[in-house]
């Protein structure tokens, strides 16, 4: 999930019709590969095969399990290249050369037609998992669109991540046999990840978005604060899913949140000696919790 077309408006005020008019002439090959740089292809992946684990964990039988990863699979599709063929104009003003759109390899409106088309077939996909099922996944995915076209630029910029990763649980649990809910610990644990990821996400990309006119809540707290923020939602995502079930705790789950504290602590004492070092620990930390999520299965489901 990453950001109403910046151009010509308050967002992006430097950027000149010629250098915007050059945008995306890529064409055949070229175009198909700008496609996939543009589709912000480390996340969705890295969402999809998340979802698609906690189904298989979860229950949900081979045709079920399918389903969910072409339904994720196509709504975090449409959700990159929204991001990307909004954020164009703003990404020159940037000078974010590395962006597909802007070094021309495919355009602004290819872009648009190839979200547009991965929505229409998140839709149908979603609702194969039953309506409730479906109902939640597209809120979702509807959040994230949000966050593209407004929401990255204001306070609740959060809002849409917390949403967003927050229906996922509930995704797979509606599709099972009964159609379950999911347990609360699991929604709010995944809401959690979802504002650590935004946090993350952002926070390289601070003092561009703050020169182009965007005001997220990560760039009103500023990198500094951003920097000591990151790992705490994740900490608590930790925490949640490691004594949020029922069930006493076990060694691993004990484990698993003293490894998260000492990320979650490393990061505080050694964030300011280098850019890269809170990043590196939200990765650690998130990785915890999902390995958490994942070992759960079935516990996921409210009872």
């Amino acid at each position: 999930m990453s950001g109403h077309p910046y151009a010509g408006n308050r967002y992006a005020p430097s950027v000149t019709t010629s250098r915007y008019s050059r945008l995306g002439r890529g064409t055949g090959l070229g175009a198909a590969l700008g496609l996939v740089r543009a589709c912000h292809l480390g996340p969705t992946v890295a969402v999809t095969v998340l979802v698609t684990a906690l189904a298989v964990a979860s229950g949900r039988d081979v045709i079920g399990c399918v389903l969910v990863a072409a339904a994720v699979l196509t709504g975090q599709l449409s959700i990159g290249w929204c991001n990307d063929a909004v954020d164009a104009g703003r990404d020159v003003a940037a000078g974010r050369t590395g962006k597909p759109v802007v070094d021309g390899a495919v355009s602004v409106r290819t872009v648009w037609v190839a979200a547009s088309a991965a929505l229409a077939l998140c839709v149908p996909l979603s609702l194969a998992s039953g309506l409730a099922a479906g109902a939640v996944h597209l809120t979702g995915v509807a959040a994230a669109w949000a966050y593209d076209l407004r929401l990255k630029a204001t306070v609740l910029s959060w809002l849409p991540y917390a949403v967003g990763f927050g229906s996922l649980p509930g995704f797979v649990t509606l599709g099972l046999p009964g159609h379950p809910w999911p347990a609360w610990w699991a929604v709010l644990a995944a809401a959690l990840l979802g504002c650590g990821a935004h946090l993350a996400n952002v926070l390289p990309d601070i003092p561009g978005d703050l020169a182009t006119g965007v005001r997220g809540w990560p760039q009103r707290l500023g990198p500094a604060r951003v920097r000591v923020l990151i790992p705490l939602p994740l900490l608590l995502a930790t925490g949640l899913l490691a004594f949020g079930p029922p069930e006493p705790p076990g060694e691993g789950s004990w484990a698993a949140f003293a490894a998260a504290g000492a990320f979650t602590a490393a990061g505080l004492l050694l964030g300011r000696r280098s850019p890269r070092v809170p990043f590196a620990v939200a990765i650690a930390v998130a990785a915890v919790a999902v390995i958490l999520l994942l070992t759960q299965g079935t516990a996921i489901t409210a009872r």
